[in-house]
């Protein structure tokens, strides 16, 4: 409100003066943000590119690797470029696996145990992709001992679809692999053994 009291036309105070009787700051009434330098600019893209390797970086570290870099910055330079860019240092706070209201709670069912050997346990991992304009979402599903890619899927939105479609890719591709194992195996089985099988029930050969 104090600021539209200011008239900039027809006034016989300046507009120094009628700031100063209002108590606001003479650069509060400019309509836009300054520009900012080219300088700048390339310091903010720079921060950019190094949040996205290193996110637990803070304004010290920043610093540091700008100036290793050969910029010229302070840590009030830098932490002004990260309010005006909106980065902040991800890292882990506490309490920060609170559930929320009616959140269901799914139990770690690795606790406790130790996974020796592969297909024993799978994980899923997300991260995102920065294109030229948005995001692309990648979602990986891996052996937990191994460390092997088993699939992987690509989406522009974070919806649970692309997700879903992977661990059933990552399904299906495990079932080939068990099935030509198994066949393979069982070609040398010979006949009598087989019928052996099939008397208890459990013929190799039946597709299940």
């Amino acid at each position: 409100m104090r600021k539209v009291m200011v008239e900039k036309e027809g006034n016989p105070l300046s507009i120094r003066r009628q700031c100063a009787l209002l108590g606001i700051a003479r650069n509060r009434l400019q309509s836009h943000p300054p520009r900012r330098s080219k300088e700048d600019l390339a310091v903010a893209r720079r921060m950019d590119e190094v949040a996205l390797e290193f996110p637990e970086y803070g304004s010290r570290r920043h610093m540091r690797t700008l100036q290793r870099e050969g910029h010229r910055v302070g840590q009030e330079k830098v932490r002004g470029l990260m309010r005006l860019m909106g980065l902040q240092a991800i890292y882990r706070r506490p309490r920060t696996s609170q559930p929320g209201k009616g959140h269901k709670i799914y139990p770690y069912l690795l606790r406790g145990r130790e996974v020796r050997e592969p297909d024993k346990a799978w994980c899923a991992e997300i991260t995102y992709i920065p294109m030229a304009k948005g995001f692309a979402y990648l979602v990986a599903v891996m052996d937990w001992k191994s460390r092997v890619v088993l699939s992987w899927t690509l989406s522009n939105t974070l919806e649970s679809g692309f997700c879903v479609a992977a661990l059933k890719e990552a399904a299906a591709q495990v079932c080939r692999v068990v099935r030509n194992s198994l066949y393979r195996g069982l070609a040398f089985i010979n006949r009598k053994t087989r019928d052996h099988l099939v008397l208890l029930g459990t013929d190799p050969f039946d597709g299940h």
